[in-house]
């Protein structure tokens, strides 16, 4: 059996000493590495053997702006108060700098005691050259249709008296295009931030009452022609969020009236309050949504019952509200319609 084991063991080293961009190493718990595989060099940039006796040779390597979370989470006495999964830069001999996706992972004993620690770290440079390309180029594209659209919806204002009667339905439609272009590049912006930020979005306790109630207040201006009704008050707590929680309400919000094809679209927003959570519902007078679509509603390019919109904002609603350890469901509403309900846990 000792020989079946080592045979094992071989072969796993075989395998992962021949993976590109990936190092991985056995931490001991005498200090130490155990085990540090050929991929190691490929990586750092530095032969193995130069850090197995000199785990700090190895955090010497972090990028200074990194090296303080790196080290205390390396040096955690504490098993379960380690950051398992982290993102981090390197500095190679050469001074070139790679990021790298860490994963750390206790191996325990039978008294559940760690013995060693596994460490995986993949070279990530590459996609955060991406990351960082289109972030600037979404920046670009933004500012430049900002402004552009500004144009557009500031000569259109400076039409309107000079407009009959019968021209008056086109020139709304050109603010009212203007107007969502403009709101079509705020999700984009949003949406780009939670999609390629490195960590999870920071949160904090965020006032309920002041951020739905401004929202619902902008989108009575917005649209005029629709219905905003409060059924009660909105509850004055703190739930635990960020700056971004008007972005979850301003799109259903949106959502509630763009995909409405009545005459007099009516939304109306209703919470509720637990121990725990609180549960806001936007609800709309529409069609409403089928049950098969109820599933992947959320899913990112997919389109309310209206068929317009790009589909990306229900689907920053639901990475925010999931970010907030929180959820949103859709549900019928009565007697038609649809009922979208936010579940935000409370700041404690």
């Amino acid at each position: 059996m000792e020989g079946e084991a080592l045979d094992q063991q071989a072969d796993f080293r075989s395998l992962v000493d021949h993976l590109d961009g990936v190092a991985v190493w056995v931490a001991s718990e005498r200090g130490g590495f155990d085990y540090i595989s050929d991929g190691f060099e490929d990586v750092w940039g530095i032969p193995p053997e130069e850090i197995e006796n000199d785990p700090e040779r190895l955090v010497d390597t972090i990028h200074p702006d990194d090296r303080e979370r790196v080290r205390s989470n390396f040096e955690q006495s504490d098993p379960d108060a380690i950051e398992d999964t982290y993102q981090g830069r390197i500095v190679r001999p050469d001074g070139s700098i790679r990021w790298l996706q860490n994963r750390q992972i206790p191996i325990r004993d039978d008294d559940g005691n760690v013995v060693r620690v596994v460490g995986i770290s993949t070279d990530i440079t590459e996609q955060k050259r991406r990351e960082n390309e289109l972030d600037a180029l979404n920046r670009i594209l933004r500012h430049d249709i900002r402004n552009d659209v500004n144009v557009v919806a500031g000569w259109a204002e400076l039409l309107e008296p000079h407009v009959t009667e019968e021209g008056r339905p086109h020139l709304e439609r050109i603010a009212d295009a203007a107007e969502h272009v403009l709101e079509l590049t705020e999700i984009a912006g949003e949406y780009a931030r939670t999609v390629t930020d490195d960590h999870d979005l920071e949160t904090k306790p965020v006032s309920l009452r002041e951020t739905l109630q401004r929202e619902v207040d902008v989108r009575r201006e917005s649209y005029p022609d629709a219905e905003f009704v409060v059924d009660g008050e909105i509850p004055d707590v703190d739930v635990t969020a960020n700056e971004m929680l008007g972005s979850v309400f301003r799109n259903l919000l949106n959502n509630a009236v763009q995909h409405n094809d009545e005459d007099d679209p009516v939304v109306k927003i209703r919470c509720e309050t637990a121990a725990d959570a609180v549960h806001v519902h936007v609800a709309d007078n529409v069609l409403g949504i089928p049950d098969h679509q109820k599933q992947v509603i959320f899913e990112q390019g997919e389109k309310g019952a209206g068929g317009s919109g790009t589909g990306m904002g229900l689907h920053l609603v639901q990475i925010l509200v999931e970010q907030y350890n929180g959820d949103v469901r859709v549900a019928d509403n009565d007697p038609t319609g649809s009922d979208f309900s936010v579940t935000l846990p409370r700041a404690t």
